[in-house]
């Protein structure tokens, strides 16, 4: 039975009925517990967001509180994910990488491959991405491509609320080490979500929209502005298909390229920098394994290159919007050799 809830309380149900399931199925990361032991009320904040709010209580001594230290409490992630844990740790936000960079690159995605496949890393490491919230530079960064850069790691970034619980109970039960990307301005976005467990299998793309004239592909939030120009640009007769990746590793290929050969033009929606990032990763792909097909060049709707500014006005203007993906697509119908 679904009924609307949001992606925050989707992500949420994931865990709890993950946790209800298997015993080893834990939670980690700093403010998951915060409150406990300390005078007055006995609460959990549930992360700087909420979104784990609820679980303390639920289950009890599965919940835990960390140090401020995101090298040490990855670090105990991974481990407890080689001793047969499955442990659910959040990295606060995304940009917060480079703090514990090596424990997730150098060691949990390179043990399968290392031990010749005996080794296996459960850990999923949630964590929040995407500008938007006046959080500033070291707070809304894109860095999905840097983790999609690093065989042995899966990449997630659900852009709904469907698609972010059967997305991180699909994270949880694999036996890889799962980066689950969460865009903070999606949180308090519903929709129609079934009560009962369900997964989604990595590496299929959603086609969210059918068209004929040209293939938008975007990522996270994106979606909703692929969305917004798709509605724009079908009063001026463009057909606009759209496609969620949901995984971006494993990217489902077969359906992007199948796409771009029966639309003949390509547009990527990429709120990250440009340069290296997952827009200009399609586009090479594309560009290489279905040129035959193309009418025109692949169009990249991206931030600038430039770190995410704290103003409104001008973090507004770095955030692709739908009229940006309009104009993109027109240039992509328009142009002739």
């Amino acid at each position: 039975m679904a009924r609307s809830i949001t992606y925050r309380e989707a992500i949420n149900e994931a865990l709890a009925q993950e946790m209800e399931r298997d015993s080893s199925v834990i939670v980690m990361g700093e403010d998951n517990a915060g409150g406990a032991g300390s005078p007055g009320e006995e609460d959990a904040w549930g992360g700087v967001l909420g979104v784990t709010k609820g679980l303390y209580h639920q289950f009890p001594g599965r919940v835990l509180d960390t140090p401020i230290s995101e090298s040490a409490f990855v670090g105990a992630a991974i481990g407890a994910a080689t001793g047969g844990m499955r442990p659910v740790a959040e990295l606060m936000f995304i940009d917060f990488m480079g703090v514990c960079f090596d424990q997730i690159f150098n060691q949990a995605a390179k043990f399968r491959y290392m031990f010749g496949g005996k080794a296996v890393t459960p850990v999923v490491i949630r964590t929040m991405w995407g500008a938007g919230l006046r959080a500033a530079a070291q707070h809304s960064q894109s860095l999905l491509s840097v983790f999609t850069h690093i065989p042995g790691l899966k990449v997630v970034a659900p852009s709904n609320a469907y698609d972010a619980k059967g997305l991180l109970i699909q994270s949880i039960r694999d036996d890889d080490p799962v980066i689950f990307a969460e865009h903070k301005l999606l949180y308090d976005v519903a929709a129609e979500v079934p009560e009962e467990s369900y997964t989604i299998p990595f590496g299929e793309a959603n086609i969210v929209r059918d068209g004929s004239d040209v293939t938008i592909v975007a990522i996270g939030r994106m979606v909703a502005m692929a969305q917004e120009a798709a509605a724009q640009l079908a009063s001026s007769g463009i057909d606009a298909e759209i496609i969620d990746p949901r995984t971006v590793s494993p990217m489902d290929w077969d359906t992007i390229l199948e796409s771009v050969e029966n639309t003949g033009r390509l547009v990527v929606v990429d709120e990250a920098n440009p340069r290296c990032s997952l827009a200009t990763d399609i586009a090479a792909v594309v560009a290489q394994d279905a040129f035959s097909s193309l009418m025109a060049p692949p169009q990249l709707v991206t931030g600038p290159h430039t770190p995410v500014p704290f103003a409104d006005s001008l973090e507004d203007l770095f955030i692709p919007d739908a009229q940006r993906v309009a104009n993109a697509v027109k240039t992509a119908v328009e142009w002739k050799r």
